[in-house]
């Protein structure tokens, strides 16, 4: 089985059971409701104990619950540019305020980036007479570049100068 085959499988059941997402992580449990979606999704990878619980929850074979634990190629599925309207309006954010963003940081911080890693997402509706909003809020380590062959007095990292 393919790692997409098995997505659209735990798709099916939710459609089936009528499940939540936020039934689904709560069952799995231990991390960000972005990350178990994202597993969910062939995106992120499960703690084998997470793993587990989804295989148990979705009555998945013992393959399909090792499949929730690898590795996944991460970045398929979505053409670029996007097709999907909302993914597509994150795309546009990037290419109008990136520009933006990337100055902010870097005279905050140095030359570097934003890791996508080391990195935490939480999505949550905020009440507003007009029309809810989404409130999306990013945190990822500062990882400055090192620039190679750095001696004497330069410096070695991309850490603003003070």
């Amino acid at each position: 089985m393919k790692r997409e085959d098995l997505t659209e499988k735990l798709l099916d059941i939710k459609r089936e059971k009528g499940w939540s997402w936020k039934h689904i992580c709560e069952q799995i449990g231990g991390y960000s409701e972005v990350l178990i979606v994202g597993a969910i999704m062939g995106q992120m990878k499960l703690t084998k104990p997470q793993a587990a619980n989804a295989g148990e929850l979705f009555g998945l074979s013992k393959a399909e619950t090792a499949m929730l634990n690898e590795v996944p190629m991460r970045g398929t599925g979505t053409p670029m540019p996007p097709t999907d309207p909302l993914i597509y309006r994150f795309y546009e954010m990037v290419m109008v305020n990136g520009p933006a963003w990337k100055a902010l940081i870097e005279e905050e911080f140095g030359d570097g980036i934003m890791s996508a890693i080391d990195f935490d997402m939480g999505i949550e509706r905020v009440a507003n007479p007009k029309g809810d909003r989404v409130k999306i809020t990013m945190s990822g380590k500062f990882l400055p570049y090192k620039y190679y062959g750095a001696s004497g007095n330069v410096p070695e990292y991309g850490f603003r100068e003070g």
